[in-house]
């Protein structure tokens, strides 16, 4: 095809006809078909840039042999013609893709063992594990993974958070401590460990208990 055949091909692809893309584009009929019929290195330069913009594509695009629309105009043109069900599923599908393309790269982190939601377990310092972590990571001194659902809603099951280490926290805080041995990760309240998940009842801290804050989660 010569270059006023591809020209009135993209006009048709887009606009159905060569009288749409006129009116559409507030261009005189008669001179889209004068263009066409006489070729476009006859056209005025404004007429030229004017269809240009309307399909999508750079003025000397018009000029070669072989102009292509933009991916954008090619899938505005696509999408215009799908019925209504069909554009919600490209919606859909872009929303997707976008948000797979701001995911954040995988980082590896360290986690410094587990702390249960529910009812307590050990705290093995010892024990490092390397996982791949697609969140935000804050800075922080360790990190943990959170077992069981007494946190909820806060907390997920298998969530890791990231800990601020410290002896002290006060009032209100989440905290990450150990009582008799056994690792949490509750909320301090006076002189109790309290789970977020009222199905589970509040840990009395008593003045015989073996009691150790490690740190305060970062929220």
């Amino acid at each position: 095809m010569n270059i006023e055949e591809n020209l009135k091909s993209m006009i048709e692809a887009k606009y159905g006809n060569v009288k749409n893309f006129s009116i559409k584009n507030d261009l005189p009929y008669t001179t889209v078909r004068s263009i066409l019929e006489r070729g476009v290195l006859n056209a005025k330069v404004e007429n030229i840039i004017k269809m240009a913009d309307g399909l999508g594509v750079k003025a000397e695009d018009l000029l070669r042999e072989n102009p292509q629309p933009s991916v954008k105009s090619s899938i505005e043109t696509i999408y215009n013609q799908l019925d209504a069900a069909r554009q919600a599923k490209v919606y859909d599908f872009a929303k997707y893709q976008l948000k797979e393309q701001n995911k954040r790269p995988a980082l590896t982190i360290v986690l410094n063992g587990y702390v249960s939601a529910g009812t307590g377990e050990w705290l093995d310092d010892s024990v490092k594990d390397e996982i791949e972590y697609t969140g935000e990571v804050p800075e922080h001194d360790f990190a943990v993974k959170v077992n069981g659902d007494s946190m909820i809603p806060l907390f997920d099951d298998g969530q890791v958070i990231f800990i601020k280490g410290t002896s002290e926290a006060r009032d209100g805080q989440i905290i990450v401590c150990e009582i008799n041995g056994e690792a949490f990760v509750k909320k301090l309240s006076g002189d109790r460990l309290v789970s977020l998940n009222k199905d589970y009842k509040d840990i009395h801290i008593s003045e015989t208990d073996d009691f150790k804050i490690f740190g305060v989660v970062i929220l």
